[in-house]
């Protein structure tokens, strides 16, 4: 069972016949709509915040860090509930807890060398056990032999490099006793200690929030999880906003929040989106068994993670994707490894991703994706190439250059018509002669600058 619960992003979908139609009429990027043109003439981007929360848009790729008690065994960042140990067993791992190699500089260093902006943290997993030096439980790391506040440090070196910081917290609690367990999905059976009460145990989850929104400086982000009950209360959020303003908010707390959240691989119903109308950010982990530390972890393929961050990125997404440091506080060899190759691809193609438009109206083939800027059109082949070829059709034009971002070497394009559009009896754009076998492994991205408008 997945963990997490999802909401419909609400994607635009266009395709076959519609998209050349629509790649016909496209105005230039940036162009006012009339009221006489059509909607579907144009790819409508989630709308922006307009409030300082519109850093979410210039920063668009971000660390995910599940980090706790967990990491001490190295099973599983739900250890408790899919070992099935017993709380009064589980409480003893925070004798344990003393990462003396915890160092947040080395964390927001290798953020940046794999090309990401902004870093969430699980201040508090489904465990309860809490990062930070809260005064609603003894159950957190000040009462540890570390006996540090570790949102404290991670936020005051995020502060320093002015990296925006977005924390985790699990509306689920496996320790507290006024949580009401019932033994639902990721919630623990009954406990025989407990006197469960979710109005009571809310008051306490809000004094926490209000802890973490109030003693730690800037907060860019509030990232719920596990909203077992499915309780809504709006004014939780609306503290975190009088609190917090241009702090985003995700969907998987007591309202709507402000984005949407696709997991892992788990929903394919928006593969053929050409843009998400609504806001997005997608989160995945570089591990396939878990998000916290695991010790015998089997490892995603750098092709397998790459075309998962083109293709949300390519459709104006935002991608956080997850390392689970191990229990004193080092980032995994091969998840620091699985960054570095992620960030020398990112800087090669970034100018395709960063401030470009997604345009995949301009193209009815579904193999690729499109974002643009001004004349300037990015190919982006996120799903495995077919050939060493790749038609753009209906588009007609030669474009005066056209670079393999990957390499920065030119590649060759040509006009002219092809067997198979022998029905249309038209000439329609190639680029030709792609090294795509020698990279396989990779996510190419090409440029293409036209004289004027591409279509």
């Amino acid at each position: 069972m997945n963990r997490r619960r999802f909401l419909q992003t609400g994607p635009v979908l266009l395709g076959g016949a519609a998209a050349t139609a629509a790649a016909r009429a496209l105005p230039a990027v940036g162009a006012p709509q009339t009221a006489r043109e059509p909607a579907r003439d144009r790819l409508e981007q989630a709308p922006r915040f307009g409030d300082g929360r519109d850093w979410w848009f210039q920063k668009r790729f971000g660390m995910f860090v599940h980090w706790g008690l967990y990491a001490i065994n190295g099973f599983h960042e739900q250890e408790q509930w899919r070992r099935r140990v017993p709380r009064e067993e589980y409480v003893k791992l925070a004798a344990r807890w003393n990462p003396t190699a915890f160092d947040p500089e080395a964390w927001l260093d290798l953020m940046q060398q794999a090309g990401m902006s902004y870093i969430c943290l699980t201040a508090k997993h489904h465990d309860g056990f809490c990062l930070w030096d809260t005064k609603l439980t003894r159950f957190h790391t000040m009462n540890t032999p570390y006996g540090k506040d570790v949102v404290r440090i991670l936020a005051e070196a995020c502060h320093r490099r002015r990296i925006p910081l977005c924390l985790y917290y699990s509306i689920a609690d496996w320790n507290h006793p006024d949580y009401p367990n019932q033994g639902r999905h990721h919630e623990l059976p009954p406990q025989p200690q407990d006197q469960p009460d979710l109005l009571r145990y809310l008051e306490f989850l809000k004094a926490q929030v209000r802890e973490l929104c109030t003693n730690y400086g800037e907060i860019s982000g509030f990232w719920w999880d596990m909203n077992v009950d499915r309780h809504v209360d709006p004014s939780i959020n609306a503290m975190i906003r009088r609190l917090q303003p241009n702090a985003v908010i995700n969907d998987r707390g007591f309202d709507q929040g402000d984005f949407g959240t696709p997991e892992r691989d788990v929903d394919t119903a928006g593969d053929e989106t050409l843009v998400f109308s609504k806001r997005t950010e997608a989160c995945q982990s570089v591990g396939v068994e878990s998000w916290g530390y695991r010790r015998d972890e089997s490892y995603y393929t750098d092709r397998h993670l790459l075309r998962s961050i083109d293709k949300y990125r390519a459709r104006d997404a935002n991608y956080l994707l997850n390392v689970g440091p191990m229990a004193d506080g080092v980032i995994p060899a091969e998840s620091a490894s699985i960054l570095r190759r992620i960030g020398a691809w990112h800087r090669s193609v970034a100018e395709g991703l960063d401030g470009a438009a997604p345009a995949s109206v301009l193209t009815s083939n579904r193999n690729v994706l499109l974002t643009r800027t001004g004349n300037t059109v990015y190919v982006h082949c996120h799903r495995d190439p077919v050939s060493d070829a790749v038609k753009l059709k209906p588009l007609a034009r030669q474009p005066r250059r056209a670079t393999l971002l990957n390499t920065g070497r030119p590649v060759r394009c040509v006009v002219d018509m092809a067997p198979s559009d022998h029905a249309e009896q038209a000439a329609y754009l190639r680029v030709v002669e792609l090294p795509a076998n020698e990279m396989s492994n990779t996510v190419m991205v090409i440029r293409l600058e036209f004289e004027g408008e591409p279509g």
